[in-house]
């Protein structure tokens, strides 16, 4: 990456902008040549995001398009831009994605920021797809403690959504649960949790009430609840979560080994890491309940049900070195609290994970 002061690269009545802040710019991307930045960090943290991936990319999309004569070979530039805008929304949406959920908020944001800008120019300013790019933005920036630019970005997308009749039960569940998210970073935990029941109710709908989709919405909750030291709410929400994944990664486990499909994902490494992380919540939970209540039965077989589903999850990470770690401690609970109908499948695993590691 390089910068290059250019003044005289565009015509006076042509204004560049910032790609982060739309401030006045004068930086210039020398490999592009056509994105522009205020100052140095701007052009540093974009690149870091998502320009090293797009650079190129943008070229075709910004240049000046050439003149065409005839309308059919207009109609066919046009629509050539169109496709490529679509990829270029889809490609940053992805990278921010990514990395929100590995924690990485501020990195996430000009990526976030290039997908909002792609889908304006596809859309309109007040279309209804722009609704993700404005939950991905306001997610980002809760993260990275940003509240007023996050009721900012949410504001436009709840409004957005109040307009739009017929809007998919999806993007208002995504709606609720960023703003659950923002209510529980300001420890309004009222608001959060009406949010988050409505999460919940739009997650149903459209995936279904045992998905795991919807058990999204109640892990959040039940964090709502232990902020507010309602440890025994919160415990009953954390045991649906964890049959809930429990029973869907068995599922996915078991079509793993009826096709025998060596090497091959179920979940990327940051979705991987983020669903392990709520599993390692919930045990950190259990843990606790049962230091205050020893003798508690329920609670060793939840640490059972969420380390075996923890080394399930790794097993189709194709980490199976964490897999076997997390089977063994199963097996540990397991045998603390005589559950021996989850023994044969923590077997199962061990003997798996142990042939991947010595193969």
């Amino acid at each position: 990456m390089s910068t290059t002061i250019n003044p005289l690269a565009n015509p006076k009545e042509r204004k560049t902008l910032c790609e982060l802040c739309q401030e006045p710019a004068q930086l210039q991307c020398s490999e592009c040549r056509v994105t522009f930045y205020c100052d140095v960090a701007h052009q540093q943290a974009d690149w870091n995001s998502i320009h090293k991936k797009v650079c190129q990319l943008l070229i075709p999309i910004r240049a000046p398009a050439p003149f065409h004569s005839l309308r059919a070979d207009r109609d066919h530039h046009q629509a050539q831009a169109q496709k490529r805008l679509e990829q270029l929304m889809e490609l940053s949406h992805a990278e921010a994605r990514g990395r929100v959920l590995e924690g990485r908020y501020d990195e996430a944001l000009p990526a976030a920021q290039l997908s909002l800008h792609c889908a304006v120019d596809l859309y309109g300013p007040d279309a209804v797809e722009l609704v993700p790019a404005y939950l991905l933005l306001a997610e980002a920036n809760v993260g990275s403690g940003s509240l007023s630019k996050a009721e900012g970005y949410l504001s436009k997308a709840e409004w957005t959504v109040m307009k739009t009749p017929g809007c998919s039960q999806k993007v208002l569940q995504e709606l609720h649960r960023n703003l659950g998210r923002l209510y529980t970073f300001s420890e309004s935990y009222q608001s959060a949790l009406l949010h988050f029941a409505n999460d919940v109710y739009y997650a149903s709908e459209e995936f279904g009430l045992n998905s795991v989709e919807t058990a999204g919405g109640y892990f959040l909750m039940a964090n709502v609840f232990m902020k507010q030291e309602k440890p025994d709410v919160a415990s009953s929400l954390y045991s649906q979560v964890a049959s809930t994944w429990h029973t869907h990664l068995s599922k996915l486990f078991k079509h793993y080994n009826q096709r025998g499909t060596e090497g091959e994902q179920c979940f990327d490494e940051a979705q991987c890491a983020e669903v392990d992380q709520m599993f390692n919540v919930m045990l950190e939970a259990e843990q606790q309940g049962a230091k205050a209540h020893p003798a508690r039965f329920d609670s060793l077989r939840q640490s059972t049900l969420l380390s075996l589903s923890r080394a399930m999850l790794w097993f189709l990470c194709n980490n199976h070195s964490k897999a076997l770690e997390f089977s063994r401690k199963a097996m540990e609970c397991s045998l603390q609290c005589d559950q021996n109908d989850l023994s044969e499948s923590i077997q199962s695993l061990i003997q798996q994970a142990e042939l991947h590691l010595n193969t």
